[in-house]
């Protein structure tokens, strides 16, 4: 009966331990990846002997693997991998070296190895697998500074590992035993990483950019996002390093063109965190054999000294490296749990030992090493585990008490204007990326239709729409209301829906012109943002927005002194943030050093610019700057504001001239603020034109002062 063989049975017994892992070990309070892998450790041919490691398991664990450096590497902050290099390089060769050197002389001293064995064991424990990095992504914790740093040191750390291990493999191969062979291994090992580093960066960014501007389709974005990590994967094993290097390379590569709050990143999560991690860590604790800790004392011995001397360099490493940043003891915790785990990098590199012949019959390693390093594994993977729980609970805590949200992300429910469906999907994308995520602030989807003869019919179009909506919301775990709403007056019918619903701003598409009304407002945007006091965005897009590369912003004068200053500035600078792209803002000085001030307390880690632009006729000047993979936003006013200056009035024409083609957002602000609840009154205009008889007459006297001149 045992072990299972049948591949249908053996796949619902994985099933079952990925459904029921997490649930016992949540009654216990043990993080749910111990779980996976003791439960590897219970099933696996050492256990219970239900089933066997089959090919299903090498290959769904090598996938796994890939997949956690894939998400370590996708999720990375790297802006601030810019900013603090240094620090990756410092805690990079300190994660690497102070554990390979404690190791190697313990090996040597107390266990009597020879020095290539002691080498070979110093290599193993100088690497770590980032095995707890699901908590993190858990706790939302992907763009911590101690967490991205312990995400590229692991990876420097592991570079270097291989690259030793590459060296001593080749100094047992016949054709690299000379000193010529050797300097010929080094030369042609340094010419293929070069020119696959090069070969990524060149050609994935462009291939990446021309399938996400061609093809929107959900499945066929993650093929190729998945063939992608793959091909780079079968490519550093080609080279001679592992496929995790490829893969957690790629996702580099790939992070600013898979937002971190997008559909597509939804997916890869999920997949990942559903299945082929799971899979990597049951794996992993097949290989686990628990009976030969009780084959006496010297088995013990070799494992305790080799899973502390072990994980005690990599502590050393954690809390030097935190003590010399100034980074705070949650921090230093969360460094030591992340980088203090071995799985099946270890388990590749003893492999490697395995092979090498020191003498006829005799390999570098023997089983006794092998089995103390398969002990170590679940050793450590609990101690990582345990201690990045604990330490992802500590700065969870911390930045929750830290944190205080800004008056203008109160009460946030942005309303979603939608009628035409080849750019309603876009319009989503947007305000899921300028949503607040913190309060987990819901959308509302809104279609107005008119209330005649053909109704019903346009009325069944848009609750299609909005169904399509909502699936693609809730493929990025977005709560989000719908309402088809029949009106005789499309801008009262958004203005009633937005007082009912009490949001905070609209987002809309903006209006395609016809020969019916050719004017830059179409029919009812006019009336909208004349009626409506609150935060009104408008956009267009020529191409997808993962593939934006900058957001360039033109600020009137005195926008600082309007109520809804703080508003659009919080949401583009959400915006640029899950973007991962530059944002430059235009405008007057003042208004640029309080802007400075917002983002630099507020948003850090936004790549901002800021260029001094004395007056607003300087607006057509941009356009020279602005390119194909631009968003040029306007922050414009309503009459009778503070920041409204007679200049805005030739914007529609400007914009129409100058910035045809262009991926275009224009902001109305918050014209009242917070506090002021909008209301209907008799003494109060309720319709505005967008030019008045003053206007009219002020164009008449100008034409003739022209001619008489």
């Amino acid at each position: 009966m045992f072990p299972v063989t049948n591949p249908t049975l053996i796949f619902f017994v994985v099933l079952c331990i990925i459904l029921f892992a997490p649930i016992i070990m949540g009654k216990l309070r043990i993080p749910h990846i111990i779980g996976m892998v003791l439960a590897g450790v219970l099933i696996g041919k050492y256990g219970l002997n239900i089933l066997e490691r089959d090919n299903s398991f090498e290959l769904f664990g090598r996938v796994g693997l890939c997949y956690i450096m894939f998400l370590a590497g996708l999720e990375m902050d790297m802006e601030g991998v810019k900013k603090h290099s240094s620090r990756f390089i410092i805690f990079g060769l300190l994660t690497c070296f102070v554990p390979l050197i404690m190791t190697y002389f313990m090996a040597m001293w107390l266990l009597d190895y020879s020095s290539t064995a002691s080498f070979l064991l110093g290599c193993i424990m100088a690497s770590n697998t980032l095995i707890a990095y699901p908590i993190v992504t858990r706790y939302g914790l992907q763009r911590n500074t101690s967490v991205s740093l312990s995400v590229g040191s692991s990876m420097i750390s592991l570079f270097m590992a291989l690259v030793m291990l590459a060296g001593l493999a080749a100094s047992f191969s016949t054709e690299h035993t000379s000193a010529g062979g050797q300097l010929f291994f080094w030369l042609l090992f340094v010419i293929k990483i070069a020119l696959f580093c090069a070969g990524s960066f060149f050609v994935i960014p462009r291939l990446t950019r021309y399938f996400l501007r061609r093809y929107s389709d959900a499945v066929m974005q993650f093929i190729f996002v998945m063939s992608v990590m793959f091909l780079s994967a079968a490519l550093t094993e080609a080279i001679g390093l592992e496929a995790i290097f490829g893969a957690f390379f790629s996702g580099l590569i790939l992070n600013r063109y898979i937002p971190h709050v997008s559909p597509l990143m939804n997916r890869i999560e999920f997949i990942g965190n559903a299945l082929f991690i799971p899979y990597f860590l049951i794996g992993v604790g097949m290989l686990i054999n628990v009976r030969t800790l009780f084959d006496g004392t010297q088995m013990l011995w070799i494992v305790a000294l080799i899973a502390f001397f072990g994980t005690f360099g990599k502590a050393v490493a954690a809390y030097m490296s935190s003590l010399l940043f100034r980074l705070t003891k949650a921090e230093g915790h969360m460094m030591f749990g992340l980088t203090s785990a071995h799985a099946a990098g270890a388990i590749a590199m003893v492999m490697v030992g395995m092979r090498l012949e020191v003498a006829p019959g005799q390999y570098l390693v023997t089983n006794e090493m092998l089995n103390g390093v398969v002990i170590m594994i679940l050793v450590t993977c609990i101690i990582s585990t345990l201690m990045t729980e604990h330490a992802a609970q500590e700065i969870t805590l911390k930045n929750a008490q830290a944190f205080t949200p800004q008056r203008s992300t109160l009460n946030e429910k942005i309303l979603l204007c939608v009628k035409y469906p080849e750019i309603a999907p876009q319009l989503l994308e947007l305000a899921i990326m300028m949503r607040n995520t913190r309060q987990e602030s819901e959308l509302v989807a809104l279609n107005v239709v008119y209330d005649d003869q053909r109704s019903n019919a346009h009325r069944e179009q848009g609750l299609q729409l909005l169904e399509r909506l909502q699936q693609q919301a809730s493929a990025s775990d977005v709560r989000m209301q719908t309402q088809v709403r029949l009106a005789t007056n499309i801008a009262n019918g958004i203005k009633h829906a937005f007082r009912e619903t009490g949001a905070s701003d609209i987002i809309m598409g903006m209006h395609v012109h016809t020969d019916i009304n050719p004017k830059f407002w179409g029919e009812f945007i006019q009336s909208l943002y004349n009626g409506l006091n609150r935060q009104i965005v408008l956009t267009r897009f020529i191409q997808p927005l993962p593939t934006l590369r900058r957001i360039q912003v033109c600020v009137p004068s005195r926008a600082e002194f309007e109520p809804g200053f703080h508003r659009w500035l919080e949401r583009l600078c959400r915006m640029a943030g899950n973007l991962d792209c530059r944002i430059q803002f235009h405008g007057r000085q003042e208004s640029l050093v309080l802007i400075r001030e917002y983002v630099n307390n507020v948003h850090p880690n936004v790549r901002s610019e800021y260029t001094p632009m004395a007056h607003w006729n300087e607006l057509p000047r941009l356009a020279e700057n602005i390119r194909e993979d631009h968003m040029f936003v306007v922050v414009t006013a309503r009459k009778g504001t503070i920041s409204y200056k007679n200049a805005m009035d030739r914007l529609p024409n400007e914009l129409m001239q100058h910035f045809s083609g262009k991926n275009l957002m224009i902001i109305f602000p918050d014209q009242y603020g917070e506090t002021k609840e909008e209301s209907m009154t008799f003494t109060e205009a309720q319709h505005r034109e967008e030019s008045s008889i003053y206007d009219w007459l002020l164009e008449k006297l100008n034409k003739r002062g022209v001619r008489g001149s």
